[in-house]
């Protein structure tokens, strides 16, 4: 086994309904146009680890339908498979084991990612001893999880996901597992007051790649004072 295994867990839109809490802003057709992009950003951002570290970068699609979809065909694939969210996340963190190292999951709701954050995640676990890596969300919940140590499948649906406590009970139901790094806290995009923020930090980013641009001019058009988002190819 080599390096650290990264799955970004994503949903297939034509499959599975993504971005729900911006439709009623934005319309069905917008949110989940910008759901892709972001998804896109967050790639970009996985591949400049991988450059720049033992990082392996896969898609952990939600539908099994969705592991031939043209959209994904950009990174290796791996099956979310079947169950509540902890069940998931708990079937990819597996996969990744057995593949490598150690094993970091992600989101694609947070393009302003940088490659440094993996990086620095990727590094602590490449260690002869026990190590979890958490990035918190400011919503509460986490927006990176990463271990190189297996852990209980059962103590993942322990958890109550999308509250306001989720990382602090995230963080307990592991607590003995390993010594823990916690990264910077990062703010999602989920909803039509994530988006300014979002915009601002994609903003602040010394070095975007050409898929945060692209984020970042869709957020413009967003945010334009005719209050009408326009999408852009």
């Amino acid at each position: 086994m080599s390096g650290c295994g990264l799955a970004i867990f994503v949903k297939t839109p034509v499959l599975s309904p993504a971005k729900t809490r911006l439709w009623p802003a934005l319309g069905r057709a917008r949110a989940e146009a910008l759901y892709l992009e972001c998804a896109a950003a967050v790639a970009s951002v996985a591949e400049q680890a991988q450059r720049a570290s033992m990082v392996q970068p896969y898609w952990a699609v939600a539908e099994a339908e969705g592991l031939d979809a043209p959209i994904w065909q950009r990174l290796p694939r791996l099956s979310q498979g079947e169950g509540g969210l902890g069940a998931r996340m708990a079937g990819v963190y597996s996969q990744l084991l057995h593949r490598h190292r150690a094993a970091v999951l992600i989101g694609a709701d947070a393009p302003q990612l940088q490659a440094s954050m993996i990086a620095q995640a990727a590094a602590w676990l490449d260690a002869p001893v026990p190590r979890l890596v958490l990035g918190r969300a400011e919503d509460g919940g986490f927006w990176l999880f990463g271990g190189n140590v297996a852990l209980d499948e059962a103590a993942w649906e322990g958890v109550a996901y999308s509250r306001a406590d989720t990382a602090e009970c995230f963080e307990a139901v592991f607590s003995g597992s390993g010594e823990w790094l916690q990264l910077p806290v990062v703010r999602d995009l989920d909803t039509i007051d994530d988006l300014a923020p979002v915009h601002a930090a994609l903003a602040a980013l010394h070095a975007a790649t050409p898929e945060q641009r692209r984020v970042s001019n869709w957020l413009d058009d967003a945010l334009a004072p005719a209050g009408v988002p326009q999408w852009t190819a």
